[in-house]
């Protein structure tokens, strides 16, 4: 199987990739009980390095977001120490990563946050899934409004934490706009019910994402900066109305930054909402395009070679294969994922999947 298209170099911003196989973002939980990332993250991430670029894992940008446990932050000195840590890993391979920026919103549970009621649009809580907690599974709680004057102060966590990962040596940073986290919630009408400037309309639903874009632009420029969109994905309870209007809109909308690109999962995690998201988002927007959500290599190629997407991002694919561009390369087996260790501690799971070379022995 050939593949010239996902192996040519690509033009993302202000880095030049040299494939089109990008690392997507994955909450792995490896991070430390004060949000530190730790040398096994370092580890991991370097293993990985072959990627066009890796976009490492949503890490919260301010304190009293966590909504995994051992997530990472970058919001002190210590986590931007570990951070740093990995980035030179990454580095001392030729890899190019970038840090996808995250406020986990109403996903964030008191259980992890000293016991502060997580903040949301509106007060809706998440209803399709239960949190997993220190003692197992508990509902999520229903989240309190945020209020509009509480909103600058959201705003500038993500420009500290995108000051913060410049600091720690990345290559630029990805803003998590997906997956029923804070941003997506007051992007769609389904957790957004709110009135005022930041509710109602799409462009005031939207209006939190483009002042957190437009603060962090301000630290890196546009051309280090991207963004991560799920229109479909139901997970964390989330809904659109509308989701081809919605995403369409926001597409156009975003041509005005001239980021680095848009991420799109193109799919439902639950396999609830379904549609053709990426025809109307490739046709309003100007910049690179990244797809994300099941792609095969084949797949993948041919989406370049068509014109619908410039890279795309390998999830699950590149947790169990460290050297996927080469295993697509060479058109071999591709190793399994083991589910079950996603968010175990540990290595098992995360870095001991094999080279390609070592599974050949």
């Amino acid at each position: 199987m050939s593949l010239p298209h996902l192996f040519s170099t690509l033009q993302v911003g202000a880095l030049k990739l040299p494939n089109r196989i990008l690392m997507a973002p994955l909450t792995r939980c490896r991070a430390d009980r004060d949000h530190v990332p730790t040398s096994l993250m370092a580890e991991y991430y370097s293993q990985r390095a072959s990627a066009g670029a890796i976009i490492a894992e949503a890490t919260a940008v301010m304190p009293g977001c966590s909504a995994f446990g051992a997530d990472p932050g970058i919001h002190n000195d210590a986590q931007v120490a570990g951070w740093k840590e990995v980035t030179d890993a990454v580095h001392a391979k030729e890899g190019r990563i970038v840090l996808q920026l995250w406020h986990g919103g109403r996903a964030c549970h008191p259980l992890l946050n000293d016991g502060a009621i997580p903040v949301a649009p509106s007060a809706i809580p998440i209803t399709n899934d239960e949190f997993h907690g220190p003692q197992g599974k508990v509902p999520y709680v229903t989240p309190r409004t945020l209020e509009d004057d509480e909103i600058p102060t959201i705003i500038a966590g993500f420009k500290s934490a995108a000051e913060n990962a410049k600091t720690a040596g990345f290559d630029g940073i990805e803003i998590h706009g997906a997956n029923g986290y804070l941003l997506d919630e007051f992007l769609r009408d389904g957790s957004n019910q709110r009135s005022g400037a930041y509710g109602g309309s799409v462009e005031n639903r939207a209006r939190l994402m483009l002042e957190v874009l437009e603060a962090t632009i301000d630290v890196w420029g546009s051309d280090r900066v991207g963004l991560r969109l799920s229109p479909l994905n139901s997970y964390n309870s989330m809904k659109d109305s509308d989701p081809i209007g919605t995403f369409a809109w926001l597409a156009a909308r975003l041509n005005d930054y001239n980021l680095a690109y848009l991420h799109v999962m193109r799919a439902d995690f639950l396999g609830e909402q379904q549609g053709d998201v990426l025809t109307p988002i490739r046709e309003a927007y100007n910049g690179v395009l990244i797809g994300n959500t099941g792609y095969t290599a084949e797949e993948a190629e041919n989406a370049i070679a068509n014109g619908q997407l410039d890279a795309i991002a390998f999830g699950t694919l590149f947790l169990a294969n460290p050297d996927l561009p080469t295993r697509f390369a060479q058109n071999a087996p591709l190793n399994d994922p083991v589910p079950s260790k996603f968010y175990s501690p540990g290595a098992e799971g995360y870095t001991d999947y094999p080279y390609l070379a070592e599974a050949n022995v």
